[in-house]
């Protein structure tokens, strides 16, 4: 395998072949500042837009994203290995989120009046804050960052965006089509910079928010330094969500939902299908046929159509996976199939599953970011609830049963976690909020309440004279 790192910046490197796609250069100090700078002075500009205008802008950038899909599909093909069909899907998914929030931003950001208690007028205004920092990782390149600045360039403020190196040449392409779009130059800029580099970013006054999408260990950290300077963070971290297979579920579609809801994005999903809590009485059933179902998919070429799974993004990370897998064999755990580490070129891993899986197991207590799914038995419908809570994490999760009544009851009432889905596996909807509890972080993206984690909701009192 090439090396990633040279000197003064990186290279991308395709983990299907392997091969060098291009060489970046670290920006200098001075040119982060002056970036940072030119960002802020386009916000001084783009807060005066009224709502209506940045609504515009949005809807063109949603036109520009599906003007340019194959593109951008392919792009993230050959920087992250998504197959290329999801890679079409995930840019439809952004340009919906552009036209949902230039449809529905000026109704979520319009004054509110209110009377007040002792006579009088309140105005409630939310207004931008300046420039909102996302720091975003690799598996959704095109939508980490589309989800966080759409919503930020709709309520006014200015966007700087870290993507993961790995998918830098994306980044670039949605700020071309952002500005292709009309969006003005430099109010949303892609940073090329070091993890020190992005803590002085942090600190600059014209900063006033960041929001982070990746591992617990490095949310931590981002937390931490913008805690420094009173700013305040949106975290979007990891999880194992847990999903649960009832007694009175359909154990055909549950056993073809969760295998497509273990290998989309080959596995590489915060809010993927993970952990497979099944009840005692239909266990034996589901077990078969999502065995059998995993072992059906295939791995190979991202770029053609027809394939189910592509590589993992990168090396250390499938070896890592692999480490995850064995240690938890070695704890107790039994490959159901896969768990095979491949020795061919490119970072494939099969799908795998993993039985008898137990607390102390990493298949148990961590997140195996990959086509690995761990299956749990469960006594009945109430121990599957305890268990599946029984992590440090809390995005999402899942339940699979017939009385839809029920199950909506288990999820509001029991679940511990931002998101739940019944009888389907988890994507992002632009009209639903996102985002989790716990070890999964906090804050929220999408449906309205993304749009306000970031703006000054001033009050404005007319008191009776």
């Amino acid at each position: 395998m090439k090396n990633r790192e040279i000197m003064g910046g990186y290279r991308t490197i395709n983990p299907a072949t392997e091969e060098v796609i291009k060489e970046y250069t670290y920006m200098r100090d001075g040119e982060i500042n002056d970036a940072i700078d030119a960002c802020h002075k386009a916000f001084t500009q783009w807060k005066k837009k009224s709502l209506k205008e940045r609504g515009e802008i949005l809807k063109k950038i949603g036109e520009g994203l599906m003007e340019r899909r194959e593109e951008f599909a392919k792009l993230m093909t050959q920087e992250m290995g998504k197959v290329v069909k999801q890679g079409f899907q995930e840019v439809k998914l952004c340009a919906g989120i552009c036209d949902y929030t230039a449809k529905t931003g000026a109704e979520e950001l319009q004054d509110i009046e209110r009377e007040l208690p002792e006579g009088g007028k309140g105005i409630i205004t939310f207004q931008p804050i300046g420039i909102v920092y996302g720091i975003q990782p690799w598996n959704f390149p095109s939508y980490q960052a589309v989800r966080f600045a759409i919503a930020s360039l709709m309520a006014g403020n200015g966007v700087l965006l870290k993507h993961a190196e790995s998918c830098t040449g994306s980044a670039l392409l949605l700020q071309e089509i952002m500005e292709d779009a009309g969006l003005p130059k430099g109010l949303f800029k892609v940073l090329i910079i070091t993890n020190q580099q992005s803590n002085d970013v942090i600190a600059n006054d014209h900063v006033r928010g960041v929001t982070f999408t990746g591992s617990v260990t490095s949310g931590t950290v981002v937390a931490q330094e913008a805690a420094k300077h009173a700013k305040k963070t949106v975290l979007e971290l990891g999880s194992n969500d847990a999903y649960l297979v009832l007694k009175d579920a359909d154990i055909d579609m549950a056993a073809e939902t969760c295998v497509q809801g273990r290998i989309y994005n080959n596995g590489e999903t915060c809010v993927a299908a993970k952990r497979f809590i099944v009840v005692e009485k239909v266990y034996e059933d589901f077990k078969k046929k999502f065995v059998a179902g995993m072992k059906d998919i295939a791995y190979g070429d991202p770029t053609n159509r027809d394939t189910a799974m592509g590589p993992m993004v990168r090396e250390d990370l499938q070896k890592k996976l692999h480490d995850q897998v064995t240690e938890s064999v070695d704890k107790g755990a039994e490959i159901l199939v896969g768990g095979k580490l491949p020795d061919e070129k490119g970072f494939y891993y099969p799908a795998t599953v993993l039985g008898n899986v137990k607390p102390g197991q990493p298949a148990y207590d961590d997140e195996l970011f990959g086509p690995v799914a761990s299956l749990i038995k469960a006594k009945d419908d109430e121990d599957a609830m305890r268990i599946a809570n029984d992590s440090r994490f809390g995005l999402g999760g899942g339940i699979f049963s017939k009385d839809e009544d029920r199950a909506v009851q288990f999820a509001k009432s029991h679940f511990d976690t931002g998101m739940v889905f019944i009888n389907s596996f988890g994507l992002a909807q632009p009209n639903m909020p996102f985002g989790g509890v716990k070890k999964s972080g906090y804050g929220r993206e999408h449906g309205g309440f993304g749009i306000k984690e970031f703006v000054n909701a001033k009050a404005i009192n007319i008191l009776n004279s």
